[in-house]
């Protein structure tokens, strides 16, 4: 099976690929002022047109950090694959909705998440998190709050427009976690009030006035190899599912480059001394965490991405996954149990064999049809463990993240092709091209 991505899961958004400036219409400042003279007028009681070359508008309501979702079918085929997509609501609709439920809808609640020249659309985000009430009348239109990492692995790969959506819902979820815990000033305690449609944030005190903008946490993820061996080494933590290996992976410490970063962790996790560190490509990551619900749930996330924490969210709103592979200057292990389980090296036959029998494209159509249930209201009515079994139904003896995770792309790289040790060429190894073999 060949996998295609034209970027990585989450990156390619295509409404923040360039800001316009600031006396555009889809600008943020622009947008912003527009917004709040669509917020006064009242449609009951008053008929003022809208503002001159006022865009349309268009929200996503999130719902503790599950953006809202619907979806549906093209073909009329019985094998045909539901699709999901993102539930956009127009600016009227969301003052509506949030109405009914005694809200007033504010300009500093909605966050401005990008604009399509093209359509004369700008987005925007807002948090409906304490509003209960709006789930039954979401639900009759068919609407769901649907957790992210759920969305991910439905998401069909192929699909540019799909991948789009997802990079979309991830920048918007990123940005409102953002906000829900910048809700005072690291400086001096007071409050903090949105600016610039809400990509960044100010201290209300005015002798502070401290300006705080998104946090964005960078992460180093290597695939180490044995050069002369043809073996790479993959770890394992407590929290991993039987049978699943990954990369080694760290945060970047004050003062580190990303190169002294991988050698610093890979030692410190593995007790392998690293020399040449190569570029492979970067993932923007946002923070999935979330409550599991099932095993069928811990199964889901385990195999499609990184290890959540069981006891729920982290305080790390967006992480920034830098991919790397990097060459063992010692073959050793020393593994620290504090950091993992274990660590051993496998062979690029063993890697490989690992990689053809996952059945990746059959869980994400899975999970397609688990979103569809939901955004009509059925109850999932199967067991979908039994699809990360090989088709002979016996468990795999290994398997690695799925497409959706920088970590299955540097190891599936390396396992069906040779490996540059070129800086440059390295860096053009972007996952615009066939991964073949899988």
């Amino acid at each position: 099976m060949s996998i295609n991505l034209n970027a990585h899961a989450f990156a390619g958004n295509p409404i923040r690929s360039k800001t316009p400036k600031a006396h555009d219409p889809l600008s943020p400042s622009s947008a912003f002022q527009s917004l709040k003279t669509h917020l006064l007028q009242n449609p009951e009681t008053t008929s003022l047109p809208p503002p001159p070359k006022s865009p349309l508008f268009k929200v996503l309501p999130f719902r503790k950090g599950r953006p809202l979702a619907s979806s549906s079918i093209t073909g009329n085929n019985d094998d045909d694959v539901p699709s999901w997509h993102l539930g956009w609501i127009s600016l009227p609709d969301c003052k509506c909705f949030l109405g009914k439920c005694g809200v007033d809808l504010t300009e500093d609640s909605l966050v401005y998440l990008g604009s399509k020249v093209e359509d004369d659309v700008v987005y925007w985000a807002v948090d409906v998190s304490g509003e209960s009430r709006l789930i039954p009348e979401l639900g009759d239109k068919q609407f769901c709050f649907v957790e992210l990492r759920t969305l991910m692995v439905a998401t069909d790969w192929s699909d540019s427009i799909a991948m789009g959506e997802l990079a979309i819902a991830g920048h918007a979820r990123a940005l409102l976690e953002w906000h829900n815990l910048s809700r005072f000033c690291g400086h001096c305690g007071e409050k903090t009030i949105p600016k610039e449609a809400g990509r960044r944030k100010q201290c209300s005190n005015e002798s502070c006035k401290k300006r705080i903008y998104p946090r964005v946490d960078p992460v180093v993820i290597m695939l180490v190899i044995d050069r002369e061996n043809d073996r790479a080494l993959l770890g394992r933590q407590s929290r991993f599912v039987p049978r699943m290996w990954s990369c080694l992976a760290g945060f970047i410490e004050p003062g580190e480059s990303l190169e002294e970063a991988v050698r610093r962790e890979t030692y410190e996790e593995a007790g392998i001394e690293v020399g040449e560190v190569v570029y492979h490509s970067s993932q923007p990551w946002p923070e999935l965490y979330a409550y599991l619900n099932s095993l069928e749930d811990h199964i889901l996330i385990l195999v499609f991405g990184y290890v959540l924490d069981i006891v729920g969210p982290s305080s790390i709103p967006c992480q920034l996954m830098v991919g790397f592979f990097a060459y063992a200057k010692s073959l050793e292990i020393n593994v620290d149990k504090e950091e993992l389980e274990d660590a051993q090296w496998h062979s690029r036959e063993v890697v490989r064999k690992a990689l053809a029998v996952a059945e990746y494209k059959k869980a994400q159509k899975t999970t397609a049809a688990k979103v569809d249930q939901m955004c009509k209201g059925v109850e999932k009515g199967r067991s979908l463990s039994a699809d990360f079994n090989v088709e002979s139904g016996e468990l795999t003896p290994m398997f690695f993240p799925g497409p959706f995770a920088i970590a299955h792309h540097l190891i599936s790289t390396w396992a069906n092709q040779d490996v540059p040790t070129d800086g440059v060429e390295a860096g053009s190894k972007q996952p615009n091209s066939s991964i073949s073999n899988l």
